[in-house]
């Protein structure tokens, strides 16, 4: 009997150790919550799912580089072979005394491998040289110098010239290493760069013709612009750092396009006439090279041209269609000619609405509509020549995705590609037969694969791990509401702890932007949370977020319907929004914050000022106060200008609301900000003294629109400590 009963005992013992052991266990992980050192971009434990850099094609064989070595997977049958090591690429590289490389990932491969080319060649780009190394034969085969100076590299793997540009001016480097400056202008005129402040689809200034014997490119004369001065702090007596900024209604930038023969050393310009109050944008060259496109756009943004001009002497040749709106047209993508016959190109356009191809033929003549729906082509990432068909991203399957699809020249036929959930982006193969996509959606971090576009036989090279398995994270949910028109359905994103308690009442925080060309609720990862709103709703607020009208991805009247009147509408949308919240029991009506950067940071100010009664606390970064301080690009296609729209900068100037702010109100604002400079928010406080109402500020110094890098994990504690203290 004692001996079962010890037994017994020792039996208690154990399972009363293994319960503890097994609580604690379970509150241990419980306990365990992600930090803004762990969700914010500059934290040192960032975490992100798992990726594969660098993976390109070298015509239908893709490359997957590494740290330490470089192979190539075989699309048909997904065999991976090593081609190359780190070492044996900077034993050569050193042997020559050209110093060496840290690993594959930038690294590309210009050149298909066949038997019209059948040297396997990389290039290789290190601080003082371009080099083509043949990776069969194991020797440098060609080499560059580079400037140190240099920016805006454009390198054209036909000729094997370098198109760059220093300070204000472009060079050229020729593939025999000789260096021609190309202009020679003074301070106020740029070449060789982007213009008219990256709009319109604009990314970059110089544009290599298809053989590479010509070279395209901007010359901006901005000397007529007004100078915004930014203080430089770091110096001991602040230093000031004058920027062209044209704002709305006042004197614009002037833009030319040159032409520039790499043979003769000459240039000449396209005779486009005054480019006063114009703008020219989407260039592209004819398969020949004698002819440059390019749309030219009115001031008042309702008008483009898609014209063409000769390259030989700069004459307008024709122009070749025309699109126009009473309210705006915004050319967004270069005609792009079909491979297999030079005499049609594909011009993008919304003119039915939404984003969709168009096929014409070299004289303007429209052959046929290629898509067309309540949906949108979010980008044309190429062709199967063989196939006749077009590959694309876009979003048939939802607004809240980016799908592939194959498009049939010859019937429009539409097949899809891959997985339909998800958002998804496409990198083709030289012959359009494969596709390296790459997927995230709610449940997914990230999902790498390779993929025949034309029977969709997957070979998956990466499926991520979630990056915070293992930590408490809260939950996501998404649904609609109806907008302030009472038709328009509405996204939104709700998130809420995983200690969620529908008995409780929970503070909310509204994490808005609601700006053009933006989309804050999508089926990627998490639905498109940021870290800053897992970190939020962890610490118990419900973390909202609503897409309203003036959003991107759901279509031009969706868009188009707050121009005019930037804030007004989707003003309204927010306040649906936060009607709807109101209605759910477990929400503190009293207890409502809002936070927002940029165009966000205009609708978290003029939210706070036009219905002070609803918000108690708002953090606006980088606000936008007045739009006559915005620039002239952006501003006058939304709103038109101050001259034009009295009435409309007068609604939207918020220095006019100073007076109705209740709640509490903090400004963050960059003190090196050219994109919504420091005058929005310094006037906006001049306004709330005279108005007798009391903002908070917050600086970061030596920051441009955003705080980047290690201060950006700052920046979020700011914000959080703000509404600790204050919701």
């Amino acid at each position: 009997m004692k001996t079962i009963e010890k037994t017994g005992k020792s039996i208690r013992r154990l399972l009363i150790l293994h319960v503890l052991f097994f609580t604690s266990n379970i509150m241990a992980q419980g306990t365990k919550l992600p930090t803004l050192e762990d969700l914010i971009p500059g934290g040192e434990t960032f975490r992100t799912a798992e990726n594969l850099f660098g993976l390109q094609w070298q015509g239908d064989i893709c490359i997957k580089p590494d740290i330490d070595k470089l192979s190539t997977i075989n699309p048909a049958n997904g065999k991976e072979t090593v081609l190359i090591s780190k070492e044996e690429v900077n034993k050569i590289l050193e042997t020559e005394k050209l110093g060496k490389i840290q690993s594959f990932y930038n690294v590309s491969f210009p050149y298909e491998l066949n038997k019209q080319s059948p040297n396997n060649l990389m290039l290789i780009t290190i601080p003082k040289l371009r080099i083509l190394f043949n990776i069969d034969k194991k020797t440098i085969e060609w080499r560059q110098a580079r400037n140190n100076k240099a920016q805006n590299d454009d390198w054209d793997k036909k000729s094997k010239a370098l198109a760059f540009t220093i300070d204000n001016n472009l060079y050229v480097t020729a593939a025999n290493g000789t260096t021609t400056a190309v202009t020679n202008e003074p301070e106020g005129i740029v070449c060789g760069q982007s213009v008219h402040r990256n709009e319109f689809g604009i990314s970059k200034g110089t544009f290599w013709s298809p053989k590479g014997n010509l070279l395209a490119f901007y010359r901006m004369d901005e000397s007529m612009v007004s100078q915004y001065p930014l203080v430089d702090i770091t110096a001991r007596v602040g230093t000031v750092n004058n920027v062209r900024y044209p704002m709305a209604g006042m004197n614009s930038h002037k833009v030319a396009i040159g032409i520039y023969n790499p043979i003769t050393r000459k240039s000449l310009y396209l005779n486009t006439g005054d480019p006063t109050d114009r703008y020219f944008t989407n260039v592209s060259w004819s398969p020949d090279e004698k002819s440059l496109f390019l749309i030219e756009l009115n001031r008042d943004q309702n008008h483009a041209k898609l014209c063409q001009y000769n390259v030989e002497n700069g004459e307008l040749i024709a122009t070749l269609l025309e699109e126009t709106h009473p309210k705006y047209v915004e050319p967004q993508h270069p005609i792009v000619f079909l491979p297999w016959d030079s005499s049609k190109f594909i011009y993008q356009s919304q003119r039915d609405g939404f984003n969709h191809l168009y096929l014409y033929n070299i004289n303007g003549k429209l052959i046929k509509q290629l898509t067309s729906g309540n949906w949108l082509v979010s980008e044309l990432i190429g062709f199967d020549e063989a196939e006749k068909e077009l590959i694309i991203a876009a979003t048939k399957v939802s607004p809240l995705q980016n799908n592939l699809f194959r498009v049939n020249l010859k019937n429009s036929k539409i097949t899809a590609i891959g997985s339909q959930e998800g958002v998804h982006s496409g990198i083709l193969s030289a012959s359009g037969k494969y596709i390296i996509d790459r997927y995230t959606s709610p449940t997914i971090a990230r999902s790498i694969n390779v993929l025949n576009t034309q029977n969709n036989k997957n070979i998956n090279l990466l499926t991520a791990k979630d990056p915070f398995a293992g930590y408490t994270m809260p939950s996501i949910e998404t649904g609609t509401i109806k907008a302030a028109d009472g038709v328009t359905d509405l996204y939104y994103r709700i998130i809420k702890s995983a200690d969620f308690d529908p008995s409780k009442k929970y503070p909310v925080i509204v994490y808005v932007y609601g700006g053009p060309h933006a989309q804050m609720i999508n089926n990627g990862w998490q639905n498109g949370a940021r870290g800053w709103d897992i970190y939020m709703a962890n610490k118990g607020y419900i973390m909202f977020t609503l897409d309203n009208r003036g959003s991107e991805n759901r279509g031009l009247e969706f868009e188009n319907c707050t121009f005019r009147h930037l804030g007004i509408e989707e003003g309204k949308d927010q306040i649906k929004g936060i009607e709807y919240l109101k209605k759910l029991p477990y929400i503190d009506g009293d207890r409502i914050g809002i936070h927002g950067w940029s165009f966000g940071g205009h609708m978290t100010t003029a939210l706070m000022l036009r219905y002070p009664d609803i918000y108690k606390v708002g953090v606006a970064g980088g606000p936008v106060i007045d739009w006559s301080y915005y620039e002239i690009m952006y501003g006058e296609r939304y709103m038109d200008t101050p001259q034009n729209n009295p009435e409309g900068y007068k609604a939207d100037n918020l220095k006019n609301l100073a007076g109705n702010l209740k709640g509490h109100l903090l400004i963050i604002h960059d003190d090196h900000d050219d994109t919504c400079v420091p005058q929005h928010t310094l006037s906006f406080m001049k306004a709330c003294v005279d108005a007798r109402t009391y903002p908070d500020l917050f600086i970061y110094p030596g920051h441009k629109h955003n705080v980047v890098g290690r201060d950006r994990v700052h920046l979020h504690e700011k914000i959080t400590r703000y509404f600790e203290d204050n919701l």
